[in-house]
This record gives C-alpha cells, structure tokens and sequence, in this order.
C-alpha cells in the first residue's frame, strides 16, 4: 500500500517521472491515484471519506427537502415519507412502513399516530389479522401527497437530475442497491453467527 502524499508537495526528484503534474493546481499524482475532497491523495476507495460524503450529502438532501414541504405544506418529510409506502402500498400496515423505512416497528406506529391525528391517514381492521390494522390515505391525505410530492419531485430534479447526467444517476442507482444489499447480507450472517 502506498502512503498518501499531501497535494501541493512535489515528489522528490528521483520519482517525478513516475508522477504527472494536475494542470489547475500544479499538484502532482501518481497514476491511478484518487484525489480526495480534503487535498490528500490515497487509495481509489478512501472508504470514511466515502462514508462521510455519503452521509452528509443524504442529509443535506433530507434538510432541503423537508424545509420545502414544510414551508409550503406544513407536512414534514418523516410524514410524506411513511404517506408514500402507504400510497404505494395497498393493504399497508405499520410493519410494511418500517420494513420500506428501516425503522422500528414502535416508532413506525408512533409516527402513523401523528400522520393520522393530521388526518392523512386512517386504520382500518385487518381481515387477515385482528393484531394488526391496515393503513390508508383519506381524501385530504391523497390531495396533500400529490401536491407535496410534485414539490417533492421538483426538488429532486434540481438536486439530483440537473446535477448530473441520467446515466451517471442510474449508475448510483444501481450501485448503492448492491451496497444496501451486501449490508443486509452482513446483518443477517451477524444476526445468524
């Protein structure tokens, strides 16, 4: 494993051959090398920067998202949220929202309280199990989720669709189902170990 070089510090004479010079800053890099958002140049996959980006960008995101629904439409993302599985979903109930989620069961069932005292959402009795309820969209519930989400989808677009090409979207798509993917396969051989 090769150890980082600082950008900005040339290599030393016997090696600069083996380098190539960054035109905008005069840096140099070896071939191959990555440079990271905090000037270091490392291995392709600096996983805690990785991990950091990750989180920051998913909270930024959820930050100008939420503010949006919530100035224009009192609803919160952590009510569209759960009002989108319940769209999605027929026959919902508090577990397929926290399963879709990655929530706990209790604080799914909390949450739906609130959407529910808020009037978007109503408990039906379940047929197929007295223990549980399904969930629905009342008519005020359906007419805020499509109003909220066409912002919802606006802000998607000037975030993530006018940021970078489709394909390049796609790309990310595909790569972050395959990390969620091996997680849950990590969790379940813990779970099973």
């Amino acid at each position: 494993m090769r150890s980082a070089v600082m950008i900005g510090s040339p290599p030393p004479p016997e090696h600069r051959c083996r380098f190539r010079r960054i035109s905008l800053s005069g840096s140099y890099l070896r071939p191959g090398d990555k440079l990271g958002g905090d000037g270091e140049v490392g291995p392709v996959s600096d996983l805690r920067r990785l991990f950091n980006d990750i989180i920051r960008f998913e909270i930024e995101l959820w930050n100008a998202i939420d503010a949006r629904l919530k100035n224009e439409f009192d609803l919160p993302l952590t009510h569209f949220e759960p009002m989108s599985v319940i769209d999605r979903l027929p026959g919902c109930r508090v577990y397929d929202i926290a399963r879709e989620l990655g929530i706990t069961t209790g604080g799914t069932s909390k949450l739906v309280d609130r959407i529910e005292a808020s009037g978007y959402c109503r408990r039906l009795p379940n047929p197929a199990d007295r223990r549980s309820s399904l969930l629905e969209l009342t008519p005020q519930g359906r007419r805020m989720f499509a109003e909220a989400g066409v912002a919802f989808d606006e802000e998607l677009q000037a975030r993530l669709g006018a940021a970078v090409p489709e394909r390049t979207l796609r790309q990310f798509a595909a790569t972050l189902t395959r990390l969620r993917a091996a997680g849950q396969r990590v969790a379940l051989q813990e779970q099973t170990a």
